[in-house]
C-alpha cells in the first residue's frame, strides 16, 4: 500500500478518509485551550480533539463525567481560535445524547454554533444508533468511539482493556460496520486487543483512530498533557511520553521561586 504524503491546506473529514486509502496515518492529539491548540496545529496534527478528557486534565475530576456540555463549548471556542489546518472535533459529554435523540441533536448544534467546530463524537454503538443518526441527518460529521467508553466506566468498573472475549468482540465489529454504515467518518478504537484493531480497520472503509489499540489503527491519538509529560501518575502500556514537562516546569517554577526571594529576580536589566 502507498504510504505518500499529500500535503493538505486544511484537513477534512474527506481528507481522513482519502488518507486512509493512500495508506497515510492520522495524527490525532487533544487540546483545550488556545495556546496548545495553537502550538499543536502548527505542528501539523491532521486531527485536534477537544476531549471529555479535560474533566481530568484541565478540571481535576477523576472521571470524564462531571464535564458539562457549557464547558465543552468554551474549550472548544478556544481551539477553533487557534488553528488554521486541523480538523477540529469535539467530544459530547456525558448525559447529553445517550437516552434522548432530540436532545443529541440539540447538544451537537450547540458545539458547532458556538464554537465553530468541524465535527462531533460520541461514545457507543448499537445503543446510540438513533441519536447519531439523528445528528448526522442534520448535516452534522460524526465520529464514532468503541471498545474502552470512559463514560461508561461505573458501568464496566474499570478502566481494563476491552473485547477480549469473542461475545464482546463480535458486537465491536458489528457496531463499527453499523457506524460505518449509517455515515460516521471515522472510528476511535480505545484500549481493544491490536488483532481486533487490525480486523476492523480492514473490515470498513471508514479511518479507525486509536488509543491503546495497537498498531494496525489508521491513526492514532493521545491526550497531550500525556504525551509531553506534563501528567507523571499516569503510566499505561500504550503511552509513550515525548517529554518531562513536569519535571522541566517544576525545576523552572523552583528556580523562579529561588530568584525572587534572593532578589535576583528582576535584575537591573529586566526592570525599566
Amino acid at each position: 500500500m502507498s504510504t505518500a504524503k499529500k500535503e493538505y491546506k486544511r484537513v477534512t473529514v474527506k481528507s481522513l478518509v482519502d488518507m486512509k486509502k493512500n495508506g497515510e496515518k492520522i495524527s490525532m492529539l487533544t487540546a483545550y485551550d488556545y495556546s496548545m491548540a495553537k502550538i499543536v496545529d502548527a505542528a501539523n496534527v491532521d486531527v485536534i480533539l477537544v476531549g471529555d478528557s479535560a474533566s481530568n486534565v484541565m478540571a481535576g475530576h477523576e472521571t470524564t463525567l462531571p464535564i458539562t456540555l457549557d464547558q465543552m463549548i468554551y474549550h472548544a471556542s478556544s481551539v477553533i481560535r487557534a488553528i488554521d489546518r486541523a480538523l477540529v472535533v469535539v467530544d459530547l459529554p456525558f448525559g447529553t445524547y445517550q437516552s434522548d435523540p432530540k436532545k443529541a441533536l440539540h447538544s451537537a448544534i450547540r458545539i458547532m454554533k458556538e464554537s465553530g467546530a468541524h465535527a462531533v463524537k460520541l461514545e457507543g454503538g448499537e445503543e446510540i444508533k438513533e441519536s447519531i443518526k439523528k445528528i448526522l441527518n442534520a448535516g452534522i460529521p460524526v465520529m464514532g468511539h468503541l471498545g474502552l467508553t470512559p463514560q461508561s466506566i461505573y458501568k464496566f468498573g474499570t478502566y481494563t482493556v476491552r473485547a477480549k472475549e469473542e461475545e464482546e468482540a463480535v458486537q465491536l465489529m458489528k457496531d463499527a460496520k453499523m457506524l460505518e454504515k449509517i455515515g460516521c467518518f471515522g472510528i476511535v478504537l480505545e484500549k481493544i486487543p491490536a488483532k481486533l484493531t487490525k480486523v476492523v480497520s480492514e473490515s470498513i472503509s471508514i479511518p479507525t483512530i486509536g488509543i491503546g489499540g495497537g498498531k494496525h489503527a489508521d491513526g492514532q491519538v493521545l491526550v497531550i498533557h500525556d504525551l509531553l509529560g506534563m501528567t507523571h501518575e499516569f503510566n499505561p502500556r500504550f503511552l509513550r511520553r515525548y517529554m518531562n514537562l513536569y519535571e522541566e516546569m517544576s525545576t523552572a517554577i523552583s528556580n523562579y521561586v529561588d530568584d525572587v526571594k534572593s532578589r535576583d529576580f528582576p535584575n537591573d536589566e529586566e526592570q525599566y
